[in-house]
């Protein structure tokens, strides 16, 4: 290499992060300029492997670092050796570039790199320059050995800078004036990369600590607001039994009163009578006082030495003897008249409790006269149902006999659900046979998505709903309808507590961003909604897909939460010993008074889907919390069941006594003037702001554009009658009160 053609080669290069020497030398007698040759062959520089580098930073002993350090040095001088030969391939020189170079020698007093130095080189550059063949074969080399890397590992930017560590040996080992400056440098840079990797290995242990200290604490909070929970639930309990406790408690002293008032009364009607026997008493005695006196007198009148005393004493006696007869015999008479209507005592409380057992024994008949009543107006009620139902099964029958085809054979199915037959027949219980077409389909569905691993996006467009927006391949999770059921009632109970209220869409996304983060909130998204459109006999998944969809207010499914815990409730306030149990008379009692704008042949058939059948008695009792528990995948029994069922009846006869008032066909415009009218027509009892929030349903209205009754643009607010009762119809729309001519019953 001695030859300045090689000092001059590295004019103008730019060392990374270096100060870049700018040299000019002349080319000296003994090193001919060699032009470059047009049939000059590409040079094919040797490729390594680098599987078998060591990612940096693990520490060695020092023999086999030497050996390493040996081994890869001699691979380096074999690689560079390679290279020079190739540099050499015309002539035996290194090309010429750039060849504007004069015979000056290197200048003296100038900063090399500077923004002068480099304003003169710029000015003598030629335009037509070109790189020389040495760094287009390095840079060639960089991109080849770049190319082989395996950059799918862990150590994947340790092994990219090896390609680099190796072009900067060869520049130190080429560029002999250089190399202690440059091998300072590359060692400088090695020891700080040395440091920083063991200072990175000194982290790693208290990382693991920091993510295990971590996942403990997250425990025990969970731990903790599990307990707080439970605690609160106690308290709330102990709450409700002691507000009964105390309205209890009034209750029996409100009677404890009455019956003290009461008592006062008796006891001054019994001393007034009690004074008044009293002084009777006392003039009786003073009378048969002066009865005895008068009869002693008279004896001692009447004795042997009376007979010889004066005859006119005799007769003042007798005078005075016959005045006391007069008066004693006023006297009886007196109290003859006064206590002829009086009887004994004895005999009066005879008598008093002989009515007592009488009127005792009236209760007791009127009140089973009054049970065989209502039993018999049930027994007619029923028989009229009965009646009823088996005129629909005979017409029902002569069309199936009429139009039937044959009944499959649904035992042909037990092999294909996962299960077996124990499986499919419990799905299978209590259904027809589009029922279990359905169950049917579901079954098949979900182990069509279970083989599935992922989902296709559906793109950005405008009608793909904004939770489902995503172009590419979507990882199916695979989660069991358990866990849909109790994801779908978390985002439920969440969406009911939140303050800010979003669109339903929107929110559904964010909660799956919160419990899933940003990166599988779309992969829960698309799998979510693949199993609730499927299963349409889950309750909780349809309702949530209509929701979701737009097909159903949320407000719909709140308010039937609403009214089954109000129901609940009501049950739980009969049952004063809260035990649990209800008889038929009280459950029928509360369905009555909770829903009292309900027919008796739908409290009826409540009761029949509570457990009540012909053969029960009034005093019977019933479990009523098995009425409102679910199963694990959130299928109610069938009394909340029916409850939904009679609430979508009620709805589309409510839509229809309005369709049938209003009187026109649905493809006809309607105005809103006339849309109050008839919902005022067929309930009389809705109040304003319940009659204006049908309105604005019914007409897509928000709440500052609904005009007040009987102004000037009602008239101007038309839509199609359809339109009108499609959205009455996915909202929450009931009867406030029953119409004039049907009373409730």
């Amino acid at each position: 290499m001695g030859c300045w053609d090689l000092v001059a080669m590295v004019t103008d290069c730019t060392l990374p992060e270096l100060p870049r020497p700018r040299v000019r030398a002349a080319r000296l007698p003994g090193c001919p300029r060699v032009m470059d040759s047009p049939n000059s062959q590409p040079l094919n520089f040797p490729t390594t492997s680098r599987a078998h580098l060591r990612p940096l930073g693990v520490s060695i002993d020092d023999s086999l670092f030497t050996e390493t350090k040996n081994t890869q040095k001699r691979k380096l001088s074999q690689k560079r050796k390679t290279l020079l030969s190739g540099s050499f391939s015309i002539g035996g020189h290194l090309s010429p570039w750039p060849r504007y170079i004069s015979d000056q020698t290197i200048l003296h007093n100038r900063k090399p790199c500077s923004d002068d130095y480099r304003k003169r080189a710029g000015l003598q550059q030629p335009l037509g320059t070109t790189k020389p063949r040495y760094l287009e074969q390095l840079e060639n080399y960089l991109r080849k050995e770049l190319l082989l890397l395996d950059l799918s590992t862990d150590s994947a930017q340790e092994l990219r800078l090896q390609p680099y560590r190796e072009i900067f040996e060869f520049f130190i080992e080429d560029f002999k004036t250089y190399k202690p400056l440059l091998s300072s440098i590359k060692n400088a840079y090695e020891v700080m990369l040395a440091h920083q990797r063991e200072k990175i290995r000194a982290l790693e242990p208290l990382k693991a600590k920091l993510i295990t200290v971590n996942e403990n604490c997250n425990e025990r909070i969970l731990a903790m607001r599990a307990e707080e929970r439970d605690e609160i639930s106690m308290l709330k309990k102990e709450k409700m039994n002691l507000l009964k406790l105390i309205d209890k408690k009034n209750e029996e002293k409100i009677s404890l009163q009455t019956e003290v008032t009461k008592l006062r009364k008796n006891l001054a009607e019994e001393y007034l009578h009690y004074l008044s026997e009293r002084d009777a008493r006392k003039i009786l005695i003073a009378d048969l006082n002066e009865l005895r006196y008068q009869r002693e007198d008279m004896s001692l009148a009447q004795s042997p030495g009376v007979w010889g005393e004066d005859p006119v004493k005799l007769t003042v006696a007798l005078k005075m003897a016959r005045q006391d007869l007069t008066r004693t015999q006023m006297e009886l008479n007196t109290m003859k008249a006064n206590f002829g209507d009086v009887v004994p005592r004895r005999d009066f409380e005879m008598q008093e409790k002989t009515l007592k057992e009488l009127q005792e024994q009236l209760e007791s008949l009127r009140d089973d006269y009054e049970e065989v009543r209502k039993e018999h107006e049930m027994l007619l009620q029923l028989h009229m149902s009965t009646l009823k139902e088996r005129d629909q099964f005979y017409s029902e029958l002569q069309e199936i006999q009429r139009t039937s085809t044959p009944r499959p054979d649904w035992s042909k199915c037990e092999d294909m659900v996962a299960g077996g037959r124990d499986r499919w027949h419990m799905l299978a219980e209590g259904k027809n046979s589009d029922q279990l077409v359905d169950v049917l389909l579901e079954e098949i569905g979900e182990g069509l998505l279970r083989e599935k691993d992922f989902f296709p996006g559906l793109g950005y467009g405008e009608s793909i709903p904004p939770f489902l927006r995503f172009d590419g391949i979507v990882e199916n999770k695979k989660p069991t309808k358990k866990e849909v059921v109790k994801l779908l009632k978390d985002a439920w109970k969440e969406r009911i507590t939140e303050e800010q209220k979003e669109k339903f869409p929107d929110f559904f996304f964010s909660f799956l961003e919160r419990h899933f983060g940003p990166g599988d909130a779309m992969a829960w998204a698309y799998t979510i909604f693949e199993y609730i459109k499927l299963f349409h006999t889950n309750e909780v998944m349809s309702q949530f897909y209509a929701v979701l969809m737009g097909k159903r207010k949320e407000s719909v499914y709140i308010k039937q939460k609403q009214t089954i815990a109000q129901l609940l409730k009501e049950m739980t306030n009969v049952d004063s010993q809260n035990e649990g149990l209800l008889t038929m008379e009280q459950l029928s009692t509360v369905l009555k008074s909770t829903f009292p704008l309900k027919k008796d042949e739908r409290i009826q058939e409540l009761m029949e889907a509570g457990g009540w059948h012909p053969s029960s008695s009034n005093a019977d009792l019933l479990d009523y919390r098995l009425l409102f528990m679910e199963d694990e995948e959130g299928q109610s029994v069938p009394f909340v069941q029916k409850l939904w069922e009679q609430y979508v009846v009620e709805k589309d006869e409510y839509l229809n006594e309005l369709k049938q008032e209003l009187g026109l066909e649905l493809n006809e415009e309607v105005t809103l003037p006339k849309v109050r009218e008839a919902l005022m027509n067929i309930d009389p009892n809705l109040d304003k702001q319940t009659l204006n929030h049908y309105l604005r349903q019914a007409f897509q209205l928000p709440m500052t554009e609904m005009p007040e009754e009987d102004e000037e643009r009602e008239e101007g607010i038309v839509t199609q009658l359809q339109t009108a009762l499609e959205q009455l119809q996915m909202s929450d729309i009931r009867r406030m009160g029953p119409r004039e001519q049907e009373p409730a019953s």
